[in-house]
């Protein structure tokens, strides 16, 4: 596949790692859980029929953690991009309502609606509900992409169409733990 003059034009812009929900003050909390997937290892390459819709099957990976700590009333998945040509990372996915209970969820559990009962999408940068694949721009260089675990000690009440910034007012201050896996997409 040829070069993109486009991707390699915004090689260098990048929202940037410091941009993540993850570094914000308001969400820090001890990393007392772990974060993994049967479909990667922390830090290494996404698979392809994880690729965004306009390209591939956009199925999200499945997911599993150990046990949050006691206290938790709900988890908060966030999955963001940071190596987005843009100001602010994409975000991926953006679901609340996870019930703590679970060590996981299965492979297209991110779908919208969801078959996992209680989980709720908001709307997240790319513009629609649920998984929303790696979408990197050609010839752009390697992406992270950032899978955020929040669990907070309460179950924040949201509009069925919130959005990153109604789900960062709603969890500011009720995080508990958090966990994070890390990969990685590269459309050369």
């Amino acid at each position: 596949m040829p070069t993109s003059p486009l991707g390699r034009a915004l090689r260098h812009r990048r929202a940037g790692h410091h941009t993540l929900v993850w570094e914000r003050p308001d969400l820090q909390a001890p990393e007392d859980f772990t974060l993994t997937s049967p479909a990667f290892d922390h830090g290494t390459p996404i698979p392809e029929r994880h690729r965004g819709r306009l390209f591939g099957a956009n199925i999200s990976p499945a997911l599993a953690w150990t046990a949050p700590p006691t206290g938790t009333a709900e988890l908060v998945l966030i999955v963001q991009d940071p190596d987005a040509p843009r100001r602010e990372p994409a975000t991926h996915a953006l679901t609340l309502g996870i019930d703590p209970s679970l060590s996981g969820i299965p492979e297209s559990g991110l779908t919208d609606p969801s078959p996992i009962p209680g989980i709720k999408h908001g709307k997240g940068a790319l513009g629609h509900r649920g998984w929303a694949g790696p979408m990197p721009p050609r010839s752009h260089g390697p992406h992270s992409y950032v899978f955020q675990l929040f669990a907070l000690d309460y179950h924040p009440d949201l509009p069925d169409k919130f959005t990153l910034a109604d789900a960062l007012h709603a969890i500011a201050g009720h995080v508990i733990a958090r966990a994070r896996l890390d990969g990685t997409y590269e459309v050369p």
